[in-house]
């Protein structure tokens, strides 16, 4: 069955889903998984759908392929607040990157945090834009990664990579209404985001999972 898919279900792979639809896999709209990064990952990780932007976390000894969700420098979409140290639920990658760089405050990703980004309602750091700094890399928050029909999958992700998507105004107006955000934010924002895993997100999610393996050894050891 080549229709189990699991979409996180964020502006930021809107793109995607614009290539779908309008492509001659529209047919995998019918039987999307959607959620949060979390949940397609756990979802992904117990076999329940065929394929995945998995968190990069989660993404070491998997098959995947030359996608994901990049960012090249501030990604306006993933912050650590000023306030109690919390972490979100939603992203293990956020959450584990906060902890490399040393921040402390609460996570906020996706949808909610170009909210807070655009009512300026606390003191963010932009952690895409704090890694950048501190490593010189871009950050990849998810990866494409396959469990079965792996001919089929690569044929999806290299027609998507292969295609300049451009989205059109109508249905940029959609998600600002749906988000209660104007749309000029919404076009910022899928200007900072990127899909292509080259060279240098290669060594970026090399660089992480380093990293983070780190972190654990020495909290067991603590």
């Amino acid at each position: 069955m080549r229709g189990r898919f699991g979409k996180i279900d964020y502006l930021n792979l809107l793109p995607f889903d614009f290539y779908i639809k309008r492509s001659k896999y529209s047919y995998l709209k019918r039987s999307l998984k959607r959620s949060h990064p979390a949940k397609i990952t756990e979802l992904f990780l117990q076999r329940k759908v065929d394929a995945a932007f998995i968190s990069s976390i989660s993404s070491r000894g998997k098959k995947c392929l030359d996608a994901g969700i990049v960012a090249k420098g501030e990604v306006l979409s993933v912050f650590v607040c000023k306030g109690k140290d919390i972490e979100d639920s939603e992203s293990k990658s956020s959450n584990a990157l906060k902890k490399i760089l040393g921040l402390k405050g609460e996570v906020v990703i996706g949808n909610k945090a170009l909210q807070l980004y655009h009512n300026r309602q606390k003191e963010c750091k932009d952690l895409a834009l704090a890694w950048r700094e501190e490593t010189g890399l871009p950050f990849v928050f998810a990866v494409f990664c396959i469990n079965s029909n792996e001919k089929f999958y690569e044929k999806v992700v290299q027609g998507f990579l292969k295609h300049k998507i451009k989205i059109p105004h109508y249905i940029k107006k959609q998600e600002a209404i749906k988000l209660n955000l104007p749309i000029e934010l919404i076009e910022l924002y899928l200007n900072k985001i990127g899909y292509n895993i080259g060279r240098k997100e290669k060594k970026a999610i090399k660089l992480f999972l380093k990293k983070e393996k780190k972190l654990r050894i020495k909290k067991w050891q603590e």
